[in-house]
């Protein structure tokens, strides 16, 4: 715009990635507007785990992995469901991710994630900054429980790549275990310890309080559901949204998690996105200490010690956008935490379901869009939203102000799978 005004973006979500894109475009002098379709406090970026998982950047598609997903199925207890209704509908994702887990892909991915994890902790520092938000960060470093040696030694392929690609981890015996965290029982044999892992005490105080200053640095937000884009000279110009607000822009970001694709194919841009409906309790009276967030290795869950309590969440359940919760998922996690922490005390916990935008090679889409160079998308983020969010913000800001970055967004585009 050549007289002088503010360009104006609009961003579809404000969720993690759409506060910290908002709050990185505000710096660079865009007048922000975020447009989100839910109240703040309800999505996929409040209930989570809260971790700044730095070193996750191995993806979930491994070679081989295949072999394990019949007997995760049909175990009651197992890290995965899959309800069989949604099944037609989610074999799309399953083809791309079965061939994503191919040897080369998964190097190429891991390299990729390396690099776009490796300011996960830095980027955060100016959009904390003054806001009191620095307290709830805790950089404690994460340790990864197995059960056996021969677990550990199962995933010496991921600890390989891990290694390959710059992550610092440590292996720790039993006792080593236990000066750290006396609280595991019998079950906790071996481990692996990861000081470049945070998390904040609470995600939904985070997102709040990002949301506050955003506002008070002149950003806008709106709660309203866009249904329609609208084109002015060819190009996407204005959104439409249930409450009949017509929101004008010059550059759109969609970052609107597992909705966003039903946004993107409006414009043209197909993507194969599923939500990996994710599961957790938050016990407020647990009645054991964690002193760092604790990943249970061969069951696929985590233990996360947050101001309001201990959140035990994790597992995966492919059932589709819409389906209504499953929390049994939550008493299963419950089960077998208390394996692990045997004075655990799972009652008065508060259980919640939350759909995580997962794209079938674990790497998020960061992308201008294929037909219109006003247009950029940033989700798919999976169990890294949080790990992700400022490091994405930075990246959308440094796109639409065509400023060059390290970070190669090749790997990230949006027409990686065409």
């Amino acid at each position: 715009m050549g007289d002088g005004t503010k360009k104006k973006i609009l961003i579809i979500g404000s969720g993690i990635i759409g506060l910290c894109s908002g709050s990185y475009l505000l710096k660079d002098g865009y007048d922000v507007t975020i447009v989100e379709r839910e109240p703040l406090g309800d999505g996929a970026s409040c209930g989570n785990a809260g971790a700044i998982a730095a070193t996750e950047i191995v993806p979930f598609a491994l070679p081989g992995l295949w072999k394990d997903v019949p007997g995760w199925l049909l175990d009651p207890l197992g890290p995965l469901s899959l309800r069989l209704s949604y099944l037609p509908q989610f074999l799309p994702w399953l083809y791309l991710f079965l061939k994503s887990s191919n040897q080369k892909k998964v190097e190429k991915s891991t390299k990729a994630m390396a690099v776009f994890l490796k300011n996960a902790f830095d980027d955060y520092r100016p959009l904390l900054g003054n806001t009191g938000l620095e307290s709830l960060l805790k950089k404690e470093g994460s340790i990864m429980i197995y059960k056996s040696e021969k677990g550990r030694t199962k995933d010496r392929y991921f600890w390989d790549l891990s290694q390959r690609n710059g992550i610092e981890f440590h292996h720790l015996n039993r006792r080593e275990i236990l000066e750290r965290e006396p609280a595991l029982g019998e079950q906790a044999h071996c481990g692996v310890y990861q000081p470049n892992w945070g998390h904040f005490a609470s995600p939904c105080d985070l997102v709040m309080g990002l949301s506050n200053e955003f506002q008070k640095q002149g950003g806008n937000q709106i709660f309203d559901e866009v249904e329609s884009i609208e084109f002015k000279d060819n190009k996407p110009r204005i959104a439409r949204t249930k409450g009949g607000q017509a929101l004008e822009f010059d550059h759109l970001v969609i970052a609107a998690g597992a909705w966003s694709t039903r946004l993107s194919k409006k414009l043209g841009d197909n993507f194969i996105l599923d939500t990996e409906r994710g599961y957790n309790t938050t016990l407020p009276t647990p009645d054991v200490e964690l002193n760092n967030m604790v990943l249970f290795a061969e069951d696929k869950f985590v233990a996360t010690p947050m101001n309001m309590g201990l959140r035990i969440g994790g597992a995966v359940e492919f059932a589709g956008v819409e389906a209504k919760p499953n929390y049994d998922r939550c008493e299963t996690l419950l089960t077998l935490a208390k394996e692990y922490l045997p004075n655990l005390n799972g009652k008065d916990g508060t259980k919640w379901m939350g759909r995580r935008p997962s794209t079938p090679d674990s790497v998020p889409v960061i992308s201008p869009s294929r037909h219109h160079d006003n247009v950029h998308y940033a989700f798919g983020h999976g169990h890294l939203g949080i790990t992700g969010g400022a490091v994405t913000g930075r990246a959308i800001s440094d796109m639409i102000a065509k400023r060059p970055t390290e970070l190669d967004l090749a790997p990230f585009h949006i027409n990686r799978f065409d």
